[in-house]
């Protein structure tokens, strides 16, 4: 067997064909094998040595709400319909092809092409660089794929990355790390690591690249230049395999929702998860905790505030001035089990913060490196890592015996006190001492090889606790750090921003990022989360972001100590009052969302050319984003606005929510946006949303359901609207609808799918200034709004 050089790369040639798999064999001992998974998937698995080197998969999960212990072996190819393919090849080069995909491979050093089915063309997706595209042993053993980059190619995806949602021109490194107070424009790496890139060309055609590693990795898409290779973009492993799926287009949309299935069912969380969440570390810092956590109580019940959760900060386990995860201050909290029950009889579930690390000193340190829980050197003995101003050590959850005790853990602290949820802090596991080992289920493993599937098993472990305690119940669990795949356990937020008028622009940017990474529940710490306190304007602005946003929390560690409260600033409050109620108003609209993100991967966050592609501006980056397909939310985030210019998608008609004001996509809009009112709001006509009607506030009545519908100025259309009861397993409801639009008359015809709820009464709402004749028929308990008017204001 010879040994490959640059002037002489490996020789491969068809050595098998299996079950959706071609394997390839070359002289110098590498294969490469190649799948067939879907009729627009193929992948591609390089084996430099022969063999894989990657730890089993758990980000590969199609279709599935979990992964079996020790993860997904990288040979299985269950879950996937394997089609038939055309396969030919000579001694030169290889063509296989299904009626979407087809890649093309010369087979003297492995270069290949990648086209998808355009139409009746074969159009181009990728293709490997003309020049050594692989590292075949003469490099550093890392795993390298090189692609020629085309002029006029995007790059988005990898996460929550900082910037542009296009990654054009950046360098990226992505590894764990907690970067509190990042910059939201500048700042590398973060706290995801999702190595995928929906890439599109000059035309806006799209397909998706996911490499699938657990090992750091970076990421350069036109930083670098080598004038001896032509352009081209690179991604870098430092341990593993290239293991290499491509997904065609070239729908944006599609192949976002194609990549959100390849990862696994998004979690359907309690309905109660999408409304106002308050936190800050300032109340449970404070030596007075219980006191300030019931102050925040009576101030929602003062000033009329609505509240369905309270994100519990790691203060509650304090001794001194350090924290030890599931050790309740007994000093601050003498019965937890009665505050918890305070809270529960208030209406508002706590999420209690927990970490993944035990300081060096705490209580029961001792006890858990005994029993071999920790991240351990090869001779067993505790690694041991900075965290939260004492050195630690971090649980092992690929050691199955540490993930039942961590489980016993969440149930006796937090789950047997009346906590129905866990919020996952901390958990990037920056273990960075290169001779620390993970169990790996039995099969060691250096940590620098899968650091990111610790914080997907904490996540794991903290859901199944909560399933096992309550079955009936739907899981919250909430996670910082976390790799592709974390949605089917978990909602996540944007990390510990930084208080600037930025970082307001720039958090948007990464939820997009983030969705399109197959990551749609997240949010931001409305207000942000370190530095200096918002003025009164920054608040305000950024709560009518976030009331736009899957997950809506005020958080907050102030350098002065002061604490982002919707009370904060008494001039605002009244602005801060009617976007709380216009979030409670909202989250029918959002749960229906959420239940569209776990049935059919449908993103819940969106820019606007993931549905609009063929329209060249909304390519252009912006400041707006979709909520669904059929939102569009443009909030202020500039200082000493007034209004908001914004692009109206082309190809649709468009009615302002507020004003009901209807206008031609493909143009540029400037509209009215107060300080004192709801952010800019636009809805595409033949569309509807589910809303609650009930007046919001602390003690809100009982949810009356509404339909606000949208219709065209002209023709058919059709809409539906899913709910459900909102904690337990219920099935759902579907509203459907279907429409008929005059200049003088609207035929609306109602039906109904699935369990039926209490309370089956619907109101039906038109745009205000809509005054055509409704004409309902279908669905009898429908009443249709008279008065034309949604309010939000007080």
């Amino acid at each position: 067997m010879r040994r490959a050089t640059l002037s002489n790369p490996p020789r491969f040639v068809v050595a098998a064909e299996g079950q959706g798999r071609i394997t390839l064999e070359s002289d110098t001992g590498a294969v490469a094998h190649l799948f067939v998974l879907e009729q627009d998937m193929v992948r591609l698995l390089l084996l430099a040595n022969g063999a894989v080197t990657s730890p089993p998969s758990w980000a590969i999960a199609p279709g599935q709400a979990d992964i079996a212990e020790p993860g997904r072996d990288r040979m299985d190819v269950s879950g996937f319909s394997c089609p038939a393919y055309r396969l030919t090849h000579d001694a030169e080069q290889l063509v296989l092809e299904t009626n979407r995909i087809r890649l093309t491979a010369r087979l003297h050093g492995l270069h290949c092409r990648w086209e998808q089915r355009d139409d009746d063309n074969w159009r181009l997706m990728a293709e490997d660089r003309p020049t050594h595209a692989y590292d075949f042993g003469w490099w550093d053993g890392k795993a390298h794929h090189y692609v020629a980059r085309r002029p006029g190619e995007r790059f988005y995806g990898l996460g929550d990355r900082t910037g542009d949602a296009n990654r054009a021109g950046r360098r990226f490194r992505l590894t764990n790390l907690d970067p509190m107070g990042y910059d939201a424009e500048t700042s590398d790496p973060q706290y995801k690591s999702i190595p995928y890139v929906l890439v599109a060309d000059a035309e806006g055609c799209c397909h998706g690249a996911f490499y699938d590693t657990v090992a750091d990795v970076a990421f350069d898409f036109g930083r670098e230049l080598d004038n001896y290779h032509g352009p081209y973009r690179h991604m870098v492993a430092d341990h593993g395999d290239v293991d290499l799926w491509m997904i065609a287009g070239p729908d944006p949309l599609a192949v976002t929702r194609r990549f959100t299935w390849l990862t696994g069912r998004p979690a359907l969380m309690p309905r109660w998860s999408l409304g106002y969440s308050g936190s800050t570390m300032t109340y449970t810092d404070a030596p007075d905790a219980a006191a300030q956590m019931g102050g925040f109580l009576d101030k929602l019940a003062e000033h009329d505030i609505g509240c369905t959760s309270f994100h519990l900060s790691s203060g509650y386990t304090s001794i001194g001035d350090k924290r030890y995860v599931f050790q309740w201050n007994r000093d601050k909290f003498p019965d937890p089990k009665a505050f918890v029950s305070s809270y529960a009889d208030a209406g508002v579930e706590l999420v209690p913060n927990i970490k993944p690390a035990l300081l060096r000193s705490h209580p029961r340190y001792d006890e858990v490196a005994a029993a071999g829980y920790f991240v351990a050197d090869e001779h067993g003995q505790p690694v041991e890592a900075q965290f939260w101003d004492e050195v630690g050590s971090y649980i092992d959850f690929t050691n199955p015996d540490a993930a039942a005790w961590w489980r016993a853990q969440v149930k006796s602290a937090l789950l047997d006190n009346g906590i129905r949820s866990t919020w996952n802090d901390n958990n990037e596991y920056e273990v960075w001492d290169a001779r620390a080992r993970f169990a790996g289920f039995g099969t060691a493993i250096p940590a620098a090889a899968m650091r990111p599937v610790q914080p997907l098993l904490m996540m794991r472990a903290s859901r199944r606790a909560q399933l096992e305690a309550r079955p009936d119940e739907r899981p919250y669990v909430v996670t910082r750090a976390g790799m592709a795949g974390l949605q089917r356990y978990a909602q996540t937020w944007t990390g510990d921003n930084r208080t600037e008028w930025k970082t307001l622009r720039y958090n948007a940017r990464m939820a997009i990022g983030l969705a399109l990474s197959g990551v749609s529940n997240s949010g931001h710490d409305v207000g942000g989360f370190a530095g200096p306190a918002p003025d009164a304007e920054l608040l305000v602005r950024w709560v009518q972001a976030g009331v736009l946003m899957p997950r809506f929390s005020i958080h907050s560690w102030n350098d002065d100590r002061t604490v982002n409260e919707p009370w904060m600033y008494p001039a605002a409050l009244p602005a801060i009052r009617a976007m709380m109620r216009l979030r409670q108003r909202l989250v029918p609209f959002f749960y229906d969302l959420l239940h569209r993100y776990h049935a059919d991967y449908a993103p819940m966050v969106l820019p606007t050319w993931a549905v609009f592609p063929q329209d060249p501006q909304c390519w252009v980056e912006s400041d707006e984003h979709l909520l669904g397909p059929d939102l569009l939310a443009a909030p202020v985030v500039e200082a000493g606005a007034v209004e908001r210019s914004l692009y109206l998608p082309a190809g649709a008609e468009w009615t302002h929510v507020w004003t009901g004001e209807t206008f031609t996509g493909g143009a540029w809009v400037t509209v009215p946006a107060p300080l004192d009112g709801p952010p800019p709001l636009f809805a595409r006509h033949g569309s509807a949303m589910l809303v609650d009607l009930a007046e919001g506030g602390w003690r809100s009545a009982e949810p009356q359901r509404g339909l606000w519908l949208f219709p065209p100025r002209e023709g058919a259309f059709r809409c539906d609207a899913i709910e459900d009861s909102g904690d337990g397993q219920a099935m759902t409801t579907r509203w459907q609808i279907e429409g008929d639009a005059t200049a003088a008359t609207i035929h609306i015809r109602v039906g109904m799918i699935g369990t039926t709820l209490d309370g089956e009464m619907l109101s039906l709402l038109m745009p205000i200034g809509d005054h055509r004749q409704v004409i309902v028929e279908g669905y009898d308990a429908i009443s249709v709004a008279l008065q034309q008017r949604f309010h939000v204001s007080e």
